[in-house]
């Protein structure tokens, strides 16, 4: 048996590479890949499959990789594999692991990579073999951000001290910050952090997309807080579908969430409609407290989150003046929800993703800014000039919860799949700017 090797981490940390130790990847989509550049860069040996019908070009993909070896099927990782990592679908690990799951290598540990641990851990549960260590994991980004400082959850759901401490050696090359979790800790955290986030910039999406407008053409939507809406708004659609549709389908934690914040919408609107103007006041003032703290003892800290200035250099199109005033419904509606459900979402900062961080910051400007709540809540109730994008992003929050209450993954892909051609041709460029804005924002906020 070859002698273990001791390599230093970025900043410091450090693993020990461990030549008989193997770890292969079923499924190999934007985060299969992601595992399989930065593990084995770092040295790791990886064995990895999708399906048979991608088995050429991911060979020809990984050819210059000598310490990547892609097989046939997910049979062959399974019987080779000192850890198994399932990085597939939520709606497909059940039919995955079942069919993969009894070719086990014997003694050896499996985990997932989804974001919803119910339907996993049921799964690992039901058809993996009684001798085999169970530690999942989940990496809080998506696969073209840096690993460095992100979360990465580990759950040991039926693992030894020793098969656990492996797992958590392997990952130390990606320099994340380990959170420890149980499964269903995860689920609500994620959905507390992630599908109600989601649903915003989904919502956003199919509101522009009904009124057949691309935001950063017009000089409606112009400055930070706006910047973000777009730029995340577009990163979302540049994803893929399932990602998101599992996150709340799947999620029994979500579904009160995203139903939660779909409630929250329409009352606020319904307000400014109908001008109740102290009744809405009172109601969003409320929240406030609940959530941010109130007069005296906020639970923000002494800096916020972000920064104006720093959001305003990532626009999509030409600045085009001041930026009009708005009642940013969509974060009057996100914090009335995370009143309702008693969620402080503070308290979840080590588990958040970068979507989630840049959501809670500009949350957290609009409600802390001297001036700035009231501003929007007198544009709700003598303004209309976002009259016409707030009752199509209202519609739109409506429809997202009607598909997740009634579990419809189809309906969800086609609703995701008409707004995604509809943006499609600006997401390169929008990546490449929300990239540059996730790095410049968390750079800005380092201590």
């Amino acid at each position: 048996m070859a002698e273990p090797t001791r390599l230093p981490a970025p900043a410091g940390a450090t693993w020990t590479l461990d030549p008989d130790f193997v770890v292969g990847l079923i499924g190999m989509g934007d985060m299969g890949k992601m595992y399989a550049h930065r593990l084995s860069a770092a040295g790791w040996r990886i064995i990895a499959c999708d399906r048979e019908e991608k088995y050429d070009d991911l060979v020809k993909e990984f050819s210059g990789n000598s310490n990547v070896k892609i097989l046939r099927n997910g049979h062959l990782v399974s019987r080779a594999s000192s850890y198994i990592i399932y990085s597939v679908e939520a709606a497909s690990i059940g039919r995955v692991v079942a069919q993969f799951g009894p070719s086990t290598r014997l003694g050896a540990i499996v985990g997932g990579q989804t974001s919803c641990k119910d339907p996993e851990i049921k799964a690992f549960e039901e058809y993996l073999p009684a001798d085999v260590d169970i530690v999942s994991c989940h990496s809080l980004h998506g696969p073209n951000v840096d690993t460095r400082n992100q979360p990465l959850v580990l759950i040991k759901h039926r693992a030894s001290d020793r098969a656990f401490a492996k797992v958590e050696n392997l990952f130390r090359c990606l320099n994340s910050k380990h959170v420890y979790l149980t499964a269903q800790e995860h689920d609500r955290i994620t959905a507390d952090t992630q599908a109600v986030t989601h649903a915003a910039f989904l919502s956003m999406g199919k509101a522009w997309h009904a009124t057949n407008s691309f935001p950063w053409e017009g000089a409606r939507y112009v400055g930070g807080i706006e910047n973000v809406k777009i730029n995340l708004m577009l990163r979302i659609y540049a994803q893929k579908w399932h990602v998101y549709a599992g996150l709340a389908i799947l999620n029994p934690e979500a579904h009160k969430q995203i139903g939660q914040f779909a409630k929250s919408t329409t009352e606020l609107y319904t307000l400014m409609l109908e001008g109740h103007g102290e009744e809405l006041r009172e109601r969003v003032y409320k929240a406030k407290a609940a959530v941010f703290g109130k007069e005296g003892e906020a639970k923000w800290g002494g800096e916020p989150l972000l920064r104006e200035e720093v959001l305003d250099q990532f626009t999509l199109g030409e600045k085009k003046g001041p930026a009009l005033p708005n009642n940013h419904l969509s974060l009057l509606a996100m914090v009335d929800c995370w009143s309702a459900l008693g969620i402080v979402p503070y308290d979840h900062m080590i588990c958040s993703t970068p979507l989630f961080r840049l959501w809670l910051g500009v949350a957290e400007h609009l409600f802390r800014t001297p001036g700035l709540l009231d501003e929007s809540l007198r544009v709700g109730i003598e303004d209309r000039t976002f009259s016409r994008d707030d009752l199509q992003f209202t519609i739109a929050a409506c429809g997202w919860a009607e598909c997740v209450s009634l579990r419809q993954f189809d309906t969800w892909r086609e609703r995701f799949a008409v707004t995604q051609r509809f943006f499609e041709p600006r997401f390169k460029e929008a990546v490449e700017v929300g990239n540059a804005m996730i790095k410049a924002v968390l750079a800005s906020s380092k201590d």
